[in-house]
């Protein structure tokens, strides 16, 4: 009886090391390149590169703008911040998306935040696949199921456009 015992926790322990390498290739699949979309216009805006940082939290740094200068010539910087030292901040290469951990049971990732620059405000979020090459992004205030936010979806690409 002892042995068929051991022979069963030798065997889950052969299994644990394959379900957590499943569950972090699962994980992985955020990662890549996003391209976002104005809200008012609907037209393409930036690209967001999304990875898993050296804490093991998934983060996003936008790695293309559409338009990456003012009118005046100068890059964009964030302007709306509203810490006045982050206002010199260049908008290329700013991180938007911050600390999002892998949830299994909701197939989603949570516990972040994404910044907006447009406004300078800092939203809670999650994200989630909506469909293949859909990533469903929301910000909110206080809880999600409060219904105080906005969605948006980005369309996975293959490449950083030039």
């Amino acid at each position: 009886m002892k042995q068929v015992f051991f022979a069963a926790i030798l065997g889950i322990g052969f299994l644990l090391p394959s379900l957590a390498a499943a569950q972090t290739s699962k994980a992985d699949r955020i990662s890549g390149i996003y391209l976002t979309y104005d809200d008012e216009t609907g037209k393409e805006k930036s690209q967001v590169k999304i990875h898993k940082a050296s804490n093991g939290r998934y983060v996003g740094e936008i790695v293309w703008l559409k338009e990456p200068k003012e009118t005046n010539g100068k890059e964009k910087l964030d302007k709306n911040n509203p810490e006045t030292k982050l206002q010199s901040r260049k908008i290329m290469g700013l991180q938007i998306l911050k600390d999002f951990t892998y949830d299994a049971a909701n197939d989603e990732w949570s516990g972040g935040t994404i910044y907006n620059p447009s406004s300078g405000k800092t939203y809670n979020c999650y994200m989630k696949f909506e469909s293949g090459k859909s990533l469903k992004i929301r910000g909110y205030i206080g809880k999600a199921w409060m219904g105080l936010g906005k969605t948006a979806v980005w369309t996975k690409e293959e490449t950083i456009r030039k």
